[in-house]
């Protein structure tokens, strides 16, 4: 069975919206300003972005203050006609999704709960908004399973009645083009997903 070609589905939708001249809202979660860089410059001009910064699993508290700030600068100096809505800082959900599982790698299932919980709240803030889809950053990332976000995307859909916007912003060198980004406005670029448990593995391996 052929795997969905994520990236390819991404473009002909870009495309259709093109060729139809809508420009529908979107929801998009943001998990950092690297990661948002290249994804907001490639989705802006066929949707009315609004940005989701909800991540419980940022640990300690003034990282999750510090990349909101660095998101929010970049928008500003990226000069976007773009909104940010974001979440006060609460780990609570995160720490109760990640019992029993806290010795696990990334992309294990701590991650992938943790990657559902933020896809659910960003489908039901969507839903909330009346946004037409809602999609997240997270597809940029060579760490990341793409396949898993994007399946857990299109059932988050089929929950919140919110069209999920596949996608892998890893394609058309985005990843690369972040790093450029990310150099060019001199963005805080972290070395641990988030979360403490990440963190302390990120400390170990230096």
């Amino acid at each position: 069975m052929q795997k969905p070609n994520y990236g390819k589905m991404l473009d002909d939708k870009l495309a259709e919206l093109e060729k139809s001249g809508e420009k529908p809202r979107l929801m998009l979660h943001a998990c950092c300003a690297p990661c948002s860089s290249h994804t907001l410059l490639f989705l802006y001009g066929h949707f009315d972005i609004t940005v989701y910064f909800c991540n419980p699993n940022i640990a300690p508290e003034e990282e999750y203050i510090y990349r909101k700030n660095e998101l929010k600068r970049l928008i500003a100096e990226l000069g976007l006609d773009v909104e940010l809505i974001d979440e006060d800082y609460d780990p609570a959900p995160f720490y109760e999704l990640a019992k029993g599982l806290e010795d696990l790698p990334e992309r294990g299932e701590r991650c992938q709960r943790c990657i559902a919980y933020r896809l659910r709240k960003t489908g039901k803030k969507a839903r909330e908004l009346g946004c037409d889809f809602f999609t997240t950053t997270l597809t940029i990332s060579p760490h990341k399973d793409c396949a898993f976000i994007n399946e857990c995307g299109i059932k988050t859909a089929e929950e919140c009645g919110v069209a999920y916007l596949c996608s892998d912003f890893k394609k058309h060198d985005g990843y690369k083009h972040s790093i450029e980004l990310s150099r060019q406005y001199g963005l805080y670029r972290q070395n641990y997903c988030g979360c403490v448990y990440s963190r302390h593995r990120a400390e170990n391996k230096e």
